[in-house]
């Protein structure tokens, strides 16, 4: 369904062949089909249709073993993103091929740990998992190496074939292992691997190695000297492109030309008639076709003969002229015998410049949206998408991003590198961020800060007051009031705040004292985010001033708390309770003015009891009466106190 939203329909036989048949490739992955309903025909009694969409999830995320190449291409990923001086010219291609490169080295050096995690497992499920896996890196660096060659560094006519070269030879590890097998014999000449050696490095352009093993035969069989110095001879004067431009198209044609006429005439004159193997390598170099597709064994793919007949026959061929090339090259081997798997019809469509229909067959074919996000994400760079625009007004690049960092969402930890590429979605990367932030679970504090920060580094106010009211309402359940109590801070949540400072003082009233007292003691100026915070606070420091025998301003900050009316009513008679040491300190606390004032509050406090006969008879009666007491007596001080300074 995704694909068909970002590609439109898939049509033709070729997307048809994609997603019916699964490639040696690539792995299953998980798969659901989903069956749409019945769309109406065009025409009365047209017959109706349904469409049938397959709705994968990105499990790969969650293979260990594929950690490194999320983890390892995010930072390169990101570095690219933070060019922001963009080279011009042959800088600019060279930067953008050697980011193509690190992409590269970092698949490979997966494939090679998916590989030495399969050698060593014992477990043949795990075993045949990280076969699985290896051979989708390889597929992968395959199609990524092929795009890096036509569309990021746009090799020209010469160097092409050379880059095409060894592409091939990079991909086609075979030979090596055969090479080891023939030159560690007693007699390699006459090991039976030998020739297969040989036309595998002429079929790969490696002609000096070739010539090397030619020269054991030559040693072992004298009778055949003659003959292996022509065809050395032919294979050190065959002209190759060079990557300077030491030499023009025209002049490696016309070098070209010379050599092809001289390797026909040894072949028309019967040079290598008395030894097959010869004859054979000098059909190979001069490009008959039926003599390449006889060693079809040896080169196992349909593009490793396109190199091959291209290196013999077409050297100086332009990158438009490879499309041609490439689908002769695809019949020919295949011949009928086979139909082409899904990797054919990617490199297919690569040599034919179809940019989207290699994005787009990508998407289909491949388990996770790594691998199209990162190399379209490229390819915008290289300016080569600029015209693609999708009509729900994205673009290719940002919504394969979006796809890719969605999957990276649903990790328990991954996740922190979708944020990175959500942030370089510049339409609807954001939105997107603020919908998946959302729902990552906020499972433990150091989880919780973490996402926090990242909220509050983007401005997302929003998010950042849900997180502080999630965690605040966590911490409260647990009974974690300091916790609790700074997260409704943070949240800027003063209804929060305030039932959590009623905790704190309903503890305070059971226990005697504040727990948390660092936290309250440095709220600053965030206890002015509600009433019940500030009081929390200032009652707080009275006590604090109490413990270090400051009375005069303890008894001034708490006349303060009473007459500002902050002070929740029930904790009224706590708090004239907490004046009563002070009225009985040695000397005078309270001035007069203030007696007066602690009085106002008692009356109040008694007079706006509903149940007037019920307080007189509870046990808060001597309370009341025993600070009526104090209250006069203090009074009587301060008046005499008063009298003596006035009188003097």
């Amino acid at each position: 369904l995704v694909c068909e939203t970002l590609f439109g329909r898939a049509g033709g036989s070729r997307s048809r062949r994609l997603s019916r048949s699964p490639s040696r490739f690539w792995g299953q992955g998980t798969a659901a089909r989903v069956l749409t309903g019945s769309i109406a025909g065009t025409g009365e009694g047209a017959p109706s249709s349904s469409r049938v969409f397959v709705v994968r999830s990105d499990q790969d995320i969650y293979i260990q073993t594929l950690r490194k190449l999320f983890n390892e291409t995010h930072g390169i990923f990101m570095g690219l993103q933070r060019s922001e001086e963009e080279l011009a010219g042959k800088s600019r291609k060279a930067q953008l091929v050697q980011v193509s490169k690190n992409y590269r080295s970092v698949i490979r050096a997966c494939m090679e740990d998916m590989h030495q995690a399969a050698v060593s497992t014992r477990d043949p499920a795990l075993q045949g998992q990280y076969s699985t896996q290896v051979s989708i890196l390889s597929a992968m660096e395959l199609i990524w190496n092929l795009c890096e060659i036509l569309f990021v560094e746009a090799a020209a006519a010469g160097p092409l074939l050379l880059r095409l070269l060894d592409w091939v030879r990079l991909h086609v590890c075979d030979v090596d292992s055969m090479v080891r097998e023939v030159l560690s014999s007693e007699s390699p000449s006459k090991h039976k691997l030998f020739w297969n050696v040989v036309d595998i490095f002429v079929l790969q352009g490696r002609m000096d190695e070739a010539r090397h093993l030619l020269s054991k035969e030559a040693s072992a069989n004298p009778t055949s000297m003659n003959m292996y110095k022509i065809l050395d001879d032919l294979m050190k004067k065959m002209p190759v492109p060079s990557l300077g431009n030491t030499q023009t198209l025209t002049e490696l044609e016309l070098k070209w030309q010379h050599w092809h006429e001289e390797c026909q005439r040894y072949l028309q004159d019967g040079t290598f008639a008395s030894n097959p193997h010869m004859e054979s390598i000098c059909k190979i170099l001069l490009g008959d076709e039926d003599a390449i597709l006889e060693k079809k064994e040896l080169m196992t793919t349909w593009y490793h003969f396109l190199v091959t007949r291209l290196l013999y026959s077409h050297p100086a061929v332009k990158p438009l002229e490879l499309r041609f090339y490439a689908q002769s090259s695809m019949d020919l081997f295949l011949g009928g015998e086979s139909s082409p798997e899904p990797l054919d019809m990617i490199l297919m469509a690569a040599f034919e410049f179809e940019i989207h229909q290699v994005i787009k067959e990508c998407s289909i074919v491949l388990s996770n949206w790594w691998f199209v996000a990162h190399l379209t994400d490229l390819l915008d760079h290289c300016k080569l998408l600029q015209s693609h625009n999708l009509y729900f007004g994205s673009n290719m690049r940002e919504f394969l991003l979006l796809e890719y960092a969605s999957g990276l969402f649903s990790h328990h930890s991954l996740w922190q590198l979708g944020v990175d590429y959500f942030d370089h979605c510049p339409e609807y990367g954001r939105v997107y961020l603020e919908l998946h932030i959302e729902r990552i679970p906020l499972s433990t504090e150091q989880k919780a800060l973490k996402v926090l920060r990242i909220c509050e580094q983007r401005q997302m106010h929003e998010q950042v007051r849900s997180i502080c009211k999630i965690m605040a309402m966590k911490a409260l359940r647990n009974n974690r009031l300091g916790s609790a109590l700074s997260w409704s801070i943070r949240a800027k949540d003063a209804a929060f705040a305030t039932l959590i400072s009623d905790r704190f003082l309903k503890d305070y009233c059971e226990r005697g004292c504040f727990s948390d007292l660092d936290l309250i003691d440095n709220l600053g100026p965030s206890m002015l985010l509600s009433d019940r915070l500030t009081f929390l606070g200032k009652y707080r420091e009275f006590h604090r001033l109490y413990g270090e025998k400051r009375f005069p301003e303890a008894a001034r900050l708490l006349l303060t708390l009473m007459t500002a009316h902050i002070a929740p009513c029930s904790f009224w008679m706590k708090l004239l309770m907490d004046a009563l040491p002070l009225l009985e300190q040695k000397e005078v606390v309270f001035s007069a003015e203030q007696t007066y004032e602690l009085m106002r509050c008692l009356e109040d406090l008694t007079a706006g009891n509903p149940d007037q006969q019920k307080f007189q008879a509870d046990d808060k009666t001597t309370k009341v009466e025993m600070l009526r007491l104090a209250l006069a007596r203090n009074l009587a001080r301060v008046i005499v106190k008063e009298g003596t300074v006035e009188g003097s």
